[in-house]
């Protein structure tokens, strides 16, 4: 009977039930969901129930210097990568000169040096003490500081420029893949209809490319979000910065809070600027037989402003600080072999490869869940876990000790009044703590790549899977995986090589005596011994080296694919 049927008979209306459908692998992903998004949601509730507020006193006093200075790092951050990055891009797709090849994968080489290395390496050029100051007094006669005006690289100034150079790549990688993927056919009617090289260059082929670019500068402005390595050793007082000195020297958890959730702020301003700078726009092809501008030969001086302009952002961001990272490792070459150094060396192997293999086991599990039934319940939760990347990692750590020293007290609490037994901290101060963390921050990287990849299976693999008897775990196990193990190894390795690099989270966090490699870095920087952190900076950028090689083969594959397109668009057989 309908509800209309109810009401005319006079009783009242069935009502509709609404039925969800939970089995075991949704659940599961739920609640991986859910235990990875608890943090971020930990860091909101403490924020907005502290025990000792102290926002009011933050905001009269340090808060607008924060909030200021943040903000200006990134103006400067943003308008840099975007410049080198969208340059970089159009010279190497759209031009042929000498060593464009080479450029289109050296141009990446920068991603795998961290910001806190290319830091310390350029204070040790260009500080007082440094060989470029030194040379230029003995070189003029200059006595002293007061002599001359040299730029001060501790500096906020300095700090935009240390952050452009290591984060450029991110624009350039979406930036060139936008702009392989234009028509030459939209160019050539901008130029038929009058408008010069530089007019179609800004009016169409970065018009298009524009959603790219944002995303790109998006990435790149996270990143900066989640630096601490760089602020704190050039002493520009960020709001990361921020929470670390609340929380350390006012040892007062609630204020971390409150700043930490004034970042996430940023974040989502971050991220509804990337949403609303596209909105309502859709580029699509109106065509299949789709031709690639070819790329034009420039002249002689034209070949040599391209040259110079990518061997800038390639030379002052991986050539010249990789150079002299080897050259003081070799100095201090005794320093390998050293206990600390191996130890911290088996410590970061340890860290990040656990933490990898954790969040790869988690991305499997929530991307078959929801291939297997993606109600919105579960999407939601699964966009929700996804978030933990954009978090900077400061916020990340606090959100995860919250709950941990929580569980520790409770059962620290009943241990005691049950067995008068004290078990202390079991969680928190650990590496449980720590790999928590890590997995909640790289989670994106491995969802990425493996939600990509099982998309590309044909459901109907499923099906015939199924009606031969095997189950959810057995198509999983013994389909998917073996068809997904590129982009498992790829999300490994992602999240590994994050892993190794990763500084603020690993300084909140790491046990008592527990040093990284980008621990060590860090103070033995800040303490002026850069020659001895040295060997570790050099491990770290080489391990970095590894998601480099990889965006490299792909654009080459890219490269090889729009080469074997016949002059009208068709694919060649």
């Amino acid at each position: 009977m309908t509800a209309a049927e109810g009401i005319r008979d006079g009783s009242a209306p069935k009502k509709l039930a609404l039925k969800v459908t939970v089995d075991g692998w949704s659940a599961a992903a739920i609640v991986a969901a859910l235990l990875v998004a608890f943090p971020v949601m930990a860091v909101v509730a403490l924020a907005l129930f502290a025990a000792e507020p102290v926002f009011g006193h933050l905001a009269a006093t340090v808060l607008p210097r924060y909030v200021t200075t943040t903000a200006l790092l990134l103006i400067g951050v943003g308008a840099g990568t975007a410049v080198l990055g969208v340059t970089s891009a159009w010279l190497v797709t759209m031009y042929k000169f000498p060593g464009c090849r080479m450029f289109e994968w050296a141009l990446l080489l920068p991603l795998s040096m961290p910001a806190y290395v290319i830091a310390f390496v350029y204070t040790e050029l260009l500080d007082y003490a440094g060989p470029v100051q030194g040379a230029l007094r003995a070189a003029f006669g200059w006595s002293g500081p007061r002599a001359y005006w040299f730029p001060e690289i501790r500096s906020l100034p300095g700090a935009i420029v240390m952050m452009t150079l290591v984060l450029y790549p991110y624009v350039y990688l979406l930036t060139r893949a936008a702009f392989l993927e234009q028509s030459a056919g939209v160019v050539e009617i901008s130029r038929t209809l009058g408008r010069g090289p530089w007019r179609s260059f800004f009016s169409v082929s970065l018009a298009l490319a524009r959603p790219a670019v944002v995303a790109g500068v998006s990435l790149a402005l996270m990143e900066t979000l989640n630096d601490y390595g760089t602020v704190d050793f050039f002493a520009v007082q960020t709001l990361t910065l921020g929470i670390f000195d609340v929380w350390r020297n006012m040892n007062n958890l609630g204020g971390a809070a409150q700043i930490a959730t004034l970042m996430l702020a940023f974040v989502v301003v971050l991220v509804a600027a990337e949403r609303f700078a596209r909105r309502g726009q859709r580029f699509h092809h109106t065509t299949r037989r789709q031709r690639r501008l070819p790329p034009a030969a420039l002249s002689r001086w034209g070949s040599l402003v391209a040259v110079v302009a990518c061997m800038i952002p390639l030379t002052l961001g991986f050539l010249l600080p990789a150079g002299w990272l080897a050259r003081d490792a070799l100095v201090y070459i005794e320093r390998v072999a050293d206990d600390a150094f191996l130890a911290s060396v088996a410590n970061s192997l340890l860290l990040s490869g656990v933490a990898a293999c954790i969040a790869v086991v988690i991305a499997i599990v929530l991307a078959y869940g929801l291939r297997l039934r993606g109600h919105p319940v579960l999407t939601a939760a699964t966009r929700l876990a996804s978030v933990g990347y954009a978090v900077p990692g400061a916020i990340l750590a606090i959100g995860v000790l919250i709950p941990l020293a929580w569980l520790d007290n409770a059962v620290d609490g009943f241990l005691r009044a049950r067995f008068g037994v004290a078990t202390g901290l079991i969680l928190s101060g650990t590496m449980v703590a720590v790999t928590y963390g890590y997995a909640v921050r790289f989670l994106a990287l491995s969802l990425g790549a493996i939600e990509t990849s099982m998309a590309r299976i044909t459901p109907s693999i499923d099906g015939a899977a199924r009606t031969l008897g095997a189950g959810p775990g057995q198509v999983l196990v013994r389909v998917h995986l073996p068809i997904i193990r590129g982009s498992i190894l790829t999300a490994v390795i992602l999240v590994f090589v994050d892993g190794m690099k990763e500084l603020p989270m690993t300084v909140i966090m790491r046990p008592f005596n527990f040093e990284t490699l980008a621990t060590q870095v860090h103070y033995l920087s800040a303490a002026e011994r850069f020659g001895a952190a040295a060997p570790s900076a050099l491990a770290i950028v080489l391990v970095g080296l590894l998601p480099v090689v990889l965006l490299s083969r792909a654009i080459a594959r890219v490269h090889e694919a729009g080469a074997e397109m016949d002059p009208v668009g068709e694919e060649m057989d």
